[in-house]
């Protein structure tokens, strides 16, 4: 009897451990992808959740490296090298400075770029049509012309200020998009530049006066300082177009008109799937979103009430998100 039961217990015993040894193998086989954002604001987030959400939906588990730079280049580098010690299965980078950073540690992990304004600008990739050895993504590119041409149609714009971050190659290159378009549609054009969040409000105050309305692009630190240029420019009734309907919906903003970033992370996930399944990243080109359900119009009634300002029937039927008696309504 006694022989049987310290059989049974030897039993249990050599189970359990094999049991455990084997969910320990099982944790360690569990892949990581790393996502690296240069900031978190509405626009960011909702592109890390699609991201996630996508590869969820698709049938795939992973574990998620979730890092925020804080607008910090050098904390984005930090982030970049920890990917790399930590052999993620890929780094994603969500906006230029983190995907150039990303693109500077890693050789040899993937790593997909996503709300990238031009990533050739940006030195990712050498053209839109191809992926590098270990590089592709999605572009954020916005069609800013069309966007000071809306401005201009609910109000018209003899001079229109742009603050800008003058370290981020996307805000350069946008401001550079934005100055070409004021020059074609006769526009004087007045910018003022920033190297962090902190600066937003004062750069506005130097132009704010100077200016029929303000125009800002999809960049990322200033972004995240929207309230402050909103403030700033609702105080001196100067109406903002925003390329960011994300990050406009709590926000003081008369119209935003850009991409749905949330479908964005989406379509970075498919882009993933692809490579996990044994696509090369240089055969895949940088994806554009181009279809029209991936654009968002946002319109706020209540901001074109205080200035003095009205839509068109027409902008408003085709608005996805008005804002009106401080609600969100969405079509």
């Amino acid at each position: 009897m006694k022989k049987f039961s310290i059989a049974v217990i030897v039993f249990v015993s050599v189970f359990a451990l094999s049991f455990a040894l084997f969910a320990s193998s099982e944790k360690q086989e569990v892949e990581v992808i790393g996502i690296s954002k240069i900031v978190s604001h509405p626009a960011l987030d909702a592109a890390e959740q699609g991201i996630q959400d996508e590869l969820a939906d698709l049938g795939y588990e992973f574990e998620y490296d979730l890092q925020n730079a804080n607008g910090e280049v050098s904390t984005a580098a930090s982030i970049a090298n920890k990917f790399k010690s930590e052999n993620v299965k890929i780094a994603v980078g969500i906006a230029t400075p983190t995907a150039q950073a990303l693109a500077n540690a890693l050789d040899e992990i993937i790593v997909v770029y996503t709300l990238v304004t031009d990533p050739v600008d940006a030195g990712l990739v050498d053209s839109f049509d191809r992926g590098g050895k270990n590089i592709t993504g999605v572009s954020d590119m916005t069609p800013v012309k069309d966007q000071i041409a809306f401005l201009n149609r609910i109000k018209p714009i003899k001079r229109l200020g742009h603050v800008y971050t003058s370290s981020e190659a996307n805000a350069v290159r946008l401001a550079e998009m934005a100055r070409e378009a004021c020059a074609e549609l006769g526009i004087e054009f007045i910018e003022a530049t920033v190297t962090n969040s902190a600066e937003v409000k004062q750069a506005t105050q130097t132009i704010v006066k100077r200016v029929d309305g303000l125009y800002v692009s999809t960049d990322n630190t200033v972004v995240s300082a929207l309230s402050a240029l909103t403030d700033v420019a609702m105080a001196n009734n100067v109406p903002v177009m925003s390329a960011d309907p994300s990050s406009a919906e709590k926000f003081e903003v008369l119209a935003a008109w850009g991409f749905d970033y949330y479908k964005m992370g989406r379509a970075t996930g498919r882009m993933i799937a692809e490579i996990i399944e044994g696509k090369s990243p240089e055969d895949i080109p940088t994806k554009f979103m181009t279809d029209p359900s991936d654009i968002d119009l946002l319109i706020n009634l209540d901001v074109a009430k205080k200035l003095g300002l009205s839509f068109p029937p027409d902008i408003i039927k085709s608005a996805s998100k008005i804002v009106e008696n401080g609600k969100l309504k969405t079509k």
